[in-house]
């Protein structure tokens, strides 16, 4: 029996939140499902996201919704993306910084790795390394 996991950020605007990811990361956004789509939803909930789904970084998957309280970031889990190039790794930790907190510089860590730590405009913490 196995599993796949998939991060799921709650978001207070799930759209603009994965066009940034889009942008900062590459991507692709495959599916928005709002709660319109939910017999009974009241007119000003309708455009809401209820479920969105967007390829990051290559063919990572990550899961998004619009919360119905107040979001807000969470240094308990990071998500933590791995690069095989430098460049890649450096230009997505950058991305992901504007607008947002450069906890840990991106560079050279004592166990050869690159490492950097970035919260971005949204809360959410990013580990970005380069083995």
């Amino acid at each position: 029996m196995g599993a796949q996991l998939n991060p799921y950020v709650m978001s207070e605007d799930a759209r603009k939140q994965a066009e940034f990811y889009k942008q900062a990361l590459g991507g692709e956004i495959l599916s928005v499902k709002t709660l319109g789509e939910v017999p009974g939803t009241p007119e000003e909930a309708k455009d809401r996201v209820m479920h969105l789904v967007l390829t990051i970084a290559g063919t990572n998957t990550l899961f998004m919704s619009d919360s119905f309280q107040q979001v807000s970031g969470s240094r308990n889990i990071s998500l933590s993306l791995s690069y095989d190039s430098e460049f890649e790794a450096r230009t997505a930790y950058d991305n992901l910084g504007e607008g947002g907190v450069l906890q840990y510089p991106f560079e050279l860590q004592p166990w050869g790795s690159y490492y950097g730590e970035v919260v971005d405009q949204f809360g959410v913490t990013w580990q970005i390394v380069k083995h």
